[in-house]
């Protein structure tokens, strides 16, 4: 199968949003992409909390979401949002990763479930649970004859839940992302590989690059890694584009019965 990963600067409406992705998806899918990704925060990227909530909608009210479902319809393609901010029913925030069928409807959903609450080294500050409910659930969904495993961005720190994914069919994890520049140049690369090795799976991360609008800045350098650990494609950079990528799914199985890290995998008592 062939797979596009958009990486993205997303601006901080769901209107200039749609406007800024649509090409490249479109780009993605006239390149032969069955399956495309995009980042997290691909339909409003804004770090001040009011000005975020004065701007969430619910999925099917919110502009960027509702285009990037009908351009998934005009191009039948199979389309996973990496993540977008949205309204809950119960009037908190998600940060949900959505899979789109080329029919344009909604067929998984994971709401990110590691918050990103962290001090760095640098004075940046992040809450991330200030404004986001986490979820609660791991969620694989098929798409485009694959079984995929979701995560968002910071979930990447998490082996757990990737080992719970593949060990729930999932052949192709996902990680769509906007890492800081500081975390993205010392770790994005590592943790990608790491994640594919222990799982026996392809990783696809799609990122956000660049400055943003609210001033944030992220690292970009979207990247594919196949189950073996070895980077099949990588942006050089944090400038907006393309990667088109084309997967062997029967290098999950080979890989799998080469190291069965899966299998062997024993319960221990702890320290």
């Amino acid at each position: 199968m062939k797979v596009g990963l958009v990486q993205l600067r997303t601006p901080a409406s769901q209107a200039a949003a749609l406007r800024h992705a649509e090409p490249l998806i479109r780009q993605a899918a006239s390149g032969g992409a069955d399956l495309i990704l995009t980042p997290e925060s691909s339909n409003l990227f804004q770090g001040n909390r009011a000005r975020l909530f004065e701007r969430l909608a619910p999925p099917e009210a919110d502009e960027a979401v509702v285009g990037l479902r009908a351009l998934a319809a005009e191009l039948g393609v199979w389309l996973l949002i990496g993540s977008a901010m949205v309204r809950r029913e119960d009037g908190k925030a998600a940060n949900r990763s959505m899979l789109i069928d080329p029919a344009g409807a909604v067929t998984a959903a994971y709401d990110k479930i590691h918050m990103f609450d962290v001090d760095l080294p640098t004075g940046e500050r992040y809450r991330e649970s200030a404004s986001y409910e986490p979820g609660d659930r791991a969620v694989v969904a098929t798409a485009a004859g694959a079984v995929l495993g979701l995560s968002v961005c910071y979930d990447l720190r998490f082996p757990a839940l990737y080992r719970a994914l593949a060990r729930g069919g999932a052949e192709i994890l996902t990680a769509p992302s906007a890492f800081t520049r500081p975390t993205g140049a010392a770790h994005w690369e590592l943790l990608l590989r790491a994640r594919a090795i222990e799982t026996g799976s392809f990783i696809l991360a799609p990122a956000q690059g660049g400055t943003h609008e609210d001033g944030r800045a992220t690292w970009g350098r979207s990247m594919a890694v196949s189950p073996w650990g070895r980077v099949l494609a990588a942006s050089a950079d944090d400038a907006p584009g393309v990667l088109l990528v084309d997967l062997d799914l029967a290098q999950v199985g080979e890989a799998r019965r080469a190291i069965p890290a899966l299998g062997n995998a024993r319960a221990f008592a702890g320290p």
